[in-house]
């Protein structure tokens, strides 16, 4: 069994026991967070495809880990003027384990 989740203004393709990274949501390691925006739910015999969201359908996670993703460095630069200018960004990210998945 699967499901499609909105989260972070992304969509996850996830199934029990994966553990994914998302942008930062409050709670800490150990909260249990429940997703009640389900685009898809399929298993063996069905699926069930949302109008924008599956009525009924929870997708049940786990806080794992709050983390920084990798460093994007982001460089501005306009030639011929000596103006350059360096700058970088690392996001805030929320590991999660799916804990059930409920149709």
């Amino acid at each position: 069994m699967y499901a499609v989740i909105k989260a972070g203004g992304k969509q996850h393709k996830v199934s029990e026991g994966d553990v994914f990274s998302t942008e930062k949501l409050v709670g800490d390691k150990g909260a249990e967070v429940v997703f009640n925006e389900v685009l898809m739910v399929a298993d063996d015999q069905n699926v069930k495809v949302g109008k924008p969201f599956v009525e009924g359908a929870t997708v049940t996670c786990e806080i794992v880990n709050q983390k920084k993703g990798p460093k994007i460095h982001v460089y501005h630069m306009t030639r011929r003027k000596g103006f350059h200018k360096k700058t970088g960004h690392r996001q805030q990210l929320t590991s999660m384990k799916i804990k059930k998945i409920s149709m």
